[in-house]
């Protein structure tokens, strides 16, 4: 009885500490995330609101603004939401 109590309780202690590592490295992630973008570093993604790197190599340049995405599903919302837009725009320039 006593053998089981240990091997439970060392189980649980790898657990915890195991956790606690995956827990401390997201915390520092998000942490990063946050300077990078303080520092300019990392722009959000428009359609999501994702922090992305800004040499992401996902864009879209729109006039003189360039946008940066983090996948190309993000990217292509954002393709269509100009297209619908700027189809609303020429249908109320013509009336």
């Amino acid at each position: 009885m006593i053998k089981l109590l240990i091997f439970v309780g060392a189980i649980f202690i790898l657990w915890k500490l195991l956790t606690g590592d995956k827990k401390k490295k997201e915390t520092e992630r998000r942490k990063d995330q946050e300077t990078k973008a303080a520092s300019g570093q990392m722009v959000r993604d428009p359609m999501c609101g994702t922090f992305v790197p800004q040499d992401s190599d996902i864009r879209v340049r729109e006039d003189d603004k360039i946008y940066c995405f983090c996948s190309y599903e993000c990217r292509d919302k954002y393709i269509k939401q100009i297209g619908s837009s700027a189809g609303i725009e020429k249908k109320t320039s013509q009336e």
